[in-house]
């Protein structure tokens, strides 16, 4: 390791000007390529005590030995410095994106004498013009056999091209009238071109003009009674409006356009963009991508629109390009995107409208697709004994753990407070043991804490303990069923609380670990495994250990622990929304005339709870947007009529209420109790 202070260059030696730097590695290999505005700023951030940097970038300025840079003189010029660099050296510690599928393209080989259409992969050619990316090369097919029946464009390759200029006959192709036969002289290259270059305008969204053209011809011919022809044109423009229909329209006519959306964690981010031509989705690509830099949802932006026009120009490059956060170099961004286009180009976070629809059904898939890549190995029998294998060796556990539980807490500024518990088996989730906890601050029947000065640590001592303190009762009853309890399962084991877990897992670091850990051995309970995965680094705590331990970012195991931890809080904080709305509607609030559900909302999420706004005065509530000096005093007269309403106790304690969280889309229903 590295002292970033032996290479740290002298004052005065850095420019104060735009340029792009390198650090290298101690055997001269790049391992990071960046740009700045201030290379001055910029390299002296990386200088500064290590306990003040982010962890990815302290790691990377440990491993480098020296660094280097070159200076530009504008930040547009810095933009495609940084690019190239990026794919000549391959840095270790740049964010870089792999396609998490090969995407097929429609191609029309404009370079060659007679141009022809075809589905092609890789990278692109010189020459060549391309529509799509395409989710499946049927999809191409399917368009481009429409489509030869109004414009018969060669497709064939160039060994069958050259074979049928030899003995004289066309394909198949040019028998029954898809093609116009360019190889036995049928037309000529300049007919044959223009034929080409007009399945590409089509293509490229300008139909109406040529459907208007084609009706034109169809109603002339069958004025003069040229019946047979206006038949073939009739029949001309219900393939090329049958081949238009393939692609929903999402946006205006004339519409070009490319949305990018991102989803992310801290280790990983993953992509989609929508290819969206004459207001119609012509293609959709997605990358995955390991976080190794600090990088926020801006600079994944950026990093997205220098793969995906790095090497792109002309038409490849549409008018707007809609993303979900503007990157901070927005304007060279711009700049660099309208030299490569050759005309402006905008680039925007849609606001209103069809197109932040488009936006949000985007970032549904780029979540969809991080979602898939992190569960895909679950599929896999291997794949998942290694994973608790690897678990079972970091965590020092005398087996793998067969069955993990783990535990979130959710809150909204300790208003709330539930709690969820997941259980994996062998790797999958078993949802029908899944099971949920409001947070009352007592043990049993003893009180141990108040509302006041709620927090996670102690929430989640609370939960374990109820959760293993059920466990214990079961236990003790040895087999005798009390008719409340219902029979056993089909397997013979018991339901709900009886049957123990190998492994614990909490979603925090060591404060959250250590309650855990003090409410099983407050229990007597010594042959249950605890850990505590933290998300800032994915770290795992183990009880009583100053330092983590650190699983590899490609084991499996630590997949295993995400995904648990993951389905974790999404099941806390799904139970946690559907309290807060159940309180919303049942609150105060809903009494005040003309106050609307946005307004609601607004105000509850400005002060926190109703409870905050009760005490607030009309002044303050006057501040939250949307909320005028009438409203404000007819909002705080309404509250201070209305008695406020006592916390939710469960005076049965220690029984089960059975309730049925909501199910995520695609997966069946959860059983979730609630305690």
């Amino acid at each position: 390791m590295a002292d970033p202070s032996s290479y740290r260059p002298k004052p005065g030696e850095i420019p104060d000007s735009p340029g792009v730097y390198k650090f290298r590695d101690e055997h001269r290999r790049v391992i990071y390529v960046g740009k700045a505005k201030s290379l001055r700023q910029r390299l002296a951030s990386y200088f500064q005590d290590l306990a003040g940097l982010h962890p990815r970038t302290a790691t990377m300025v440990t491993t480098a030995a020296s660094v280097e840079w070159t200076v530009v003189s504008t930040e547009v010029e810095a933009l495609q410095l940084e690019y190239s660099w990026i794919k000549e050296y391959d840095p270790r510690f740049n964010v870089k994106y792999r396609d998490d599928k090969s995407y097929p393209s429609l191609a029309v080989t404009l370079g060659e004498e007679y141009p022809r259409v075809q589905v092609m992969r890789g990278p692109k050619k010189k020459g060549v013009r391309y529509f799509g990316p395409y989710g499946h090369a049927w999809a191409i097919r399917e368009t481009v056999d429409l489509m030869l029946r109004v414009f018969p464009v060669r497709t064939c390759s160039a060994g069958v091209f050259k074979r049928s200029a030899q003995i004289g006959r066309p394909c198949l192709l040019g028998y029954i009238g898809k093609c116009s036969a360019p190889c036995v002289g049928r037309i000529s290259p300049e007919d044959h071109r223009e034929l080409a270059e007009d399945f590409c305008d089509f293509m490229a969204g300008r139909t109406g003009a040529y459907l208007s053209r084609l009706e034109k011809e169809m109603h002339a011919a069958a004025e003069e009674m040229e019946y047979e022809k206006a038949a073939r044109l009739r029949d001309d423009i219900g393939a090329l409006r049958r081949a238009m229909e393939k692609n929903a329209v999402v946006l205006a006519d004339a519409t070009d356009a490319d949305l990018i959306a991102v989803a992310e964690d801290e280790l990983e981010a993953a992509v989609q963009i929508f290819h969206v031509r004459g207001g119609r989705v012509r293609g959709q690509r997605g990358w995955v991508t390991d976080k190794v830099e600090a990088v926020d949802t801006a600079g994944l932006v950026e990093h997205a629109l220098q793969q995906l026009y790095g090497e792109e120009s002309g038409e490849s490059v549409p008018k707007e390009v809609l993303v979900p956060v503007v990157p901070d170099d927005a304007a060279a961004l711009g700049q660099w995107l309208a030299q490569r286009r050759g005309s402006q180009v905008s680039l925007r976070v849609p606001q209103r409208g069809d197109k932040k629809s488009l936006m949000e059904t985007v970032h549904r898939n780029a979540q969809q697709s991080l979602a898939l890549h992190k569960t895909k190995r679950a599929s896999d029998l291997t794949t998942r004994s290694r994973a608790l294998e690897e678990i079972a060796e970091a965590l020092e556990l005398d087996g793998a753990p067969l069955r993990i539980e783990c535990f979130d807490i959710s809150h909204l500024q300790g208003d709330d407070v539930v709690a969820s518990m997941v259980v994996f088996e062998d790797g999958l989730a078993r949802k029908s043991e899944y099971r949920r906890f409001q947070v009352k601050g007592r043990v049993g029947d003893t009180q141990i804490w108040h509302g006041e000065g709620q927090d996670d640590v102690r929430s989640m001592h609370e939960v374990v303990s109820r959760r293993f303190r059920r466990y214990l009762q079961e236990k003790l009853k040895t087999g005798e069923w009390a008719p409340e309890d219902g029979e056993p399962e089909d397997d013979g084991r018991p339901k709900r609380f009886a049957y123990p877990p190998q492994l614990v897992v909490v979603d925090g670091g060591q404060p959250q670990v250590a309650a855990a850990k003090r409410a099983l051995d407050e229990l007597g309970i010594d042959d249950v495994a605890v850990c505590g995965l933290a998300k800032r680094l994915e770290e795992v705590w183990l009880p009583g250990e100053d330092d983590p331990v650190v699983l590899p970012r490609t084991s499996e195991g630590l997949y295993l622990l995400q995904r648990v931890r993951d389905e974790a809080h999404r099941f806390a904080i799904q139970y946690q929304r559907s309290k807060r709305g159940k309180r919303l509607k049942a609150g105060p609030l809903d009494e005040v005339p003309g106050l609307g559900e946005s307004r609601k909302h607004a105000l509850v999420k400005h002060f926190g709870s109703v409870k905050k706004l009760r005490q607030a005065t009309i002044d303050q509530i006057c501040e939250v947007p949307g909320i005028g000096r009438k409203t404000a005093e007819t909002v705080a007269a309404a509250l201070a009529r209305a008695v406020p309403a006592g916390p939710a106790v469960n005076t049965a304690t220690g029984e089960i209420i059975e309730d049925e969280a909501p199910a995520p889309a695609g997966t069946s229903s959860e059983r979730g109790t609630e305690l």
